[in-house]
């Protein structure tokens, strides 16, 4: 299952049972958890750890020291920076209530899932909470704590995150969100031409590429 261009540090853990697709790296003592899926020309730096289950997409780059949980599922062309952490339950506890037994780590009811969606880059050192999706080409701020999800092309920053504005897919700012002055127009990318309609905080494509 896992193909045979796929470089893997010798340091790196794989576990059983895990698919990883061609031309795909994974660095340093990363470790990936036994039935995780990986796509083709993945890039997994080192110390990321990546647990049982998760389903990732092909051109994914996940950088160095990222947590990924259980329930996450990442779609194309992401990008995780350096220090992110996904979580998946929102009320942990490592013991029963009379702390005489470990609670098990297996998935359960209160396992929530994340979706990131295609083509979404996630900043150095944020937080992700659960129960929620990141937009396709949406871009979070480095160090920002995710609570809620984000829409596709929204730039979103702060503690907790929300929508400052919004995105090209090549990741240069199109407009500025204003409170109680909505958008209403069409932009067009002063970087790579892509052209958008934005009304209120809803941005569609109007050319997307082929």
């Amino acid at each position: 299952m896992i193909h045979a261009s796929v470089r893997i540090h010798p340091t790196a853990i794989v576990e059983a049972n895990v698919a990883i697709g061609a031309g795909s790296s994974v660095w340093d003592n990363a470790h990936i958890r036994q039935d995780s899926h990986l796509g083709e020309q993945c890039i997994i730096g080192g110390k990321t750890y990546i647990a049982y289950g998760v389903q990732i997409g092909h051109r994914v780059k996940i950088n160095a020291s990222v947590y990924i949980c259980n329930a996450v599922t990442i779609e194309d062309g992401v990008m995780v920076s350096a220090g992110t952490v996904f979580t998946n339950d929102r009320f942990p506890r490592a013991a029963t209530t009379d702390l005489t037994q470990p609670y098990p780590s297996e998935p359960d009811d209160h396992t929530l899932p994340t979706l990131v969606k295609q083509g979404a880059t996630i900043g150095a050192h944020c937080t992700i909470g659960n129960d929620l999706s990141i937009g396709r080409f949406a871009m979070v701020g480095m160090a920002s704590l995710v609570t809620k999800s984000i829409p596709d092309f929204h730039l979103a920053l702060g503690h907790p995150a929300r929508s400052v504005g919004c995105v090209c897919r090549c990741g240069q700012p199109l407009a500025k969100f204003v409170a109680d002055r909505p958008l209403s127009e069409t932009v067009t990318c002063p970087a790579c031409g892509l052209t958008y309609r934005i009304e209120g905080d809803v941005v569609t494509e109007l050319d997307p590429p082929s």
